[in-house]
């Protein structure tokens, strides 16, 4: 999900305190040493001549993102220390040059580690203020970092932390470590484990040379990895027409079908003790706004009527960029994308969990009714009614979402496109229909119900999210159930398998995007009027 890692350091707060562990030393040593490590060697790894690079057009560059982390630095651990921000953050914006960019960077981080080496457990516990910030230092970073392995990965440069796992693998293999003791009473959550795509109980896949993906009009189950290099359709080309990108905002106040929930502030849900498949959340009614994107090809006639793909967890501009390529290609119809924030938070009480976890047609409704009416009106496109003509995309519980979309309105979408699905029970409130939230999908609705004209891509990684607090938080087995139970009721389906990999890893999006666009568009013909 994509505040997994803010949602693992509040739940891993009281489980620290019970078991009488440091707080302040748990973030540093689990967290920020890590992320400042990443940061610090991200800045050092891209050439001076590339620091005004830019993913595309209207995204900050990567000097421009590295200031942004020096900028915040100061902001956040200013706040641990109880004092202003120094003078230095003041100079920040107007630095461009690598070595200027980078030793303020480091410098923020060193300042940040003296905020935090003097940060009493208690006082800030006692300060929501103060627990923000020594939150944010670490999830801001971690954020900026994984943007800007992709500026790396464009560039034709690993990412540091990928060169760590990698050398730490060449090195467990040349010469196992000794298993290190369990840590008594820890209670962060745990690293998800490495699967191996040939486990007992997989769906059998085809293992295909390390740096290649599948074929586009290629059914089945492929593992790919452990190498993800951008696909050349990633990067912006020169001759290529580029598309139109407009923006609008949508406040919570005009909805109609969501006016905004938020869960408490440091609450958590919590099994119910009558019922430990129920979740007791504590939530209450928020605003939110949500940013709305939209994607206009060149090649799009006035007037005309277009397929289109919305996607969640919007803007994604990487989206826009692959359109842009293969439209050009002809590989891919001449498409509108609407790409649509979600209403903030997370998982169970969030708007967000409400919106893309939730069991039911209501997004598919929302998004008829409230954005697409918007779209057609705001930047004069016409978008088709034919469901063939209409795809969907999601990322964790954004690729729950998508398939929602498809499964419960066939009737206006039959293309589901999918990275680390969280096809998994996160719902909330409980549905006595769907129990097992969108577990359900692999565990009742697929197998029990008549074949839908759907078409599905999806992907899963091996180190994918995985909770062991019940029996359906697995995301790998998650998505092999799909990829097994699609399988069964001969879908036209493409599984990948990603070793080297984690949730809704940015790395093999960027290798494997154009393909599953190809893929999720294979065969679609417009309709003749």
């Amino acid at each position: 999900m994509r505040f997994r890692i803010t949602v693992m350091l509040l739940t891993a707060i009281p489980a620290m305190l019970t078991a009488q562990n440091n707080l302040k030393t748990t973030v540093t040593q689990r967290y920020f040493n890590g992320v400042r490590r990443n940061l610090e060697a991200a800045a050092d790894a891209m050439p001076a001549a590339k620091y005004n690079f830019k993913l595309t057009d209207g995204q900050m560059s990567f000097a421009e993102w590295l200031n942004h982390s020096t900028e915040r630095n100061y902001s956040d651990c200013a706040t641990l220390k109880g004092e202003p921000a120094p003078e230095a953050a003041a100079k920040v914006p107007g630095l461009k040059e690598k070595d200027e960019v980078s030793r303020a960077l480091k410098d923020s981080f060193a300042y940040c580690a003296a905020a935090i080496d003097g940060v009493d457990d208690q006082k800030v516990l006692a300060s929501p203020q103060m627990t923000y910030a020594l939150l944010h230092v670490v999830v801001h970073n971690n954020e900026i970092y994984g943007n800007l392995a992709g500026y790396l990965r464009v560039s034709g440069i690993v990412p540091p932390s990928t060169a760590a796992r990698a050398a730490q693998t060449n090195q467990s293999a040349a010469s196992p470590a000794p298993a290190q003791p369990a840590v008594a009473g820890r209670g962060a959550r745990p690293q998800p484990p490495t699967r191996d795509p040939n486990s007992p109980g997989y769906v059998k896949a085809k293992e295909l040379p390390d740096g290649s993906v599948p074929p586009a009009s290629a059914d089945g189950n492929f593992i790919i990895g452990p190498t993800h290099n951008p696909a050349p359709e990633m990067a912006v080309k020169d001759g290529v027409p580029h598309g139109d990108v407009f923006e609008f905002t949508m406040e919570s106040k005009d909805s109609k079908t969501y006016p905004g929930i938020a869960r408490e502030p440091n609450t958590f849900a919590a099994p119910d003790p009558a019922n430990q498949g129920r979740l007791q959340v504590n939530s209450h009614p928020a605003p939110y706004t949500r940013k709305v994107a939209v994607y206009v090809p060149k090649q799009y006639v006035p007037g005309s009527v277009a397929p289109f793909i919305v996607g969640a967890d919007g803007p994604d501009r990487t989206l826009f960029t692959a359109l842009d390529n293969l439209i050009a290609e002809k590989r891919v119809p001449v498409m509108i994308a609407i790409s649509i924030g979600n209403g903030s938070g997370d998982a169970q009480g969030s708007e967000r969990g409400l919106e893309y976890d939730t069991m039911s047609g209501l997004y598919a409704e929302f998004v008829e009714k409230e954005v697409l009416p918007l779209v057609e009106r705001q930047y004069k496109v016409k978008l088709t009614h034919d469901p063939d003509g209409r795809a969907t995309t999601g990322c964790s519980s954004g690729g729950a979402a998508a398939m929602a979309m498809a499964w419960y309105h066939p009737e206006l979408y039959h293309r589901v496109l999918s990275y680390s699905g969280t096809f998994v029970n996160q719902q909330w409130p409980y549905n006595a229909e769907t129990p097992h939230g969108a577990w359900e999908f692999h565990e009742h609705l697929i197998p029990n119900s008549p074949k839908k004209p759907l078409r599905i891509w999806m992907a899963v990684s091996d180190r994918d999210n995985l909770s062991t607090r019940d029996d359906y938080h697995d995301w790998v087995l998650a998505n092999e159930n799909m990829a097994k139970v699609l399988t069964a009721k001969g879908y036209d389906y493409q599984f990948v398998f990603a070793r080297n990999a984690g949730h809704c890893d940015r790395g093999v999006k960027m290798e494997t995007l154009p393909l599953a666009l190809e893929y999720t568009w294979h065969g679609y013909k417009a309709k003749s009027k």
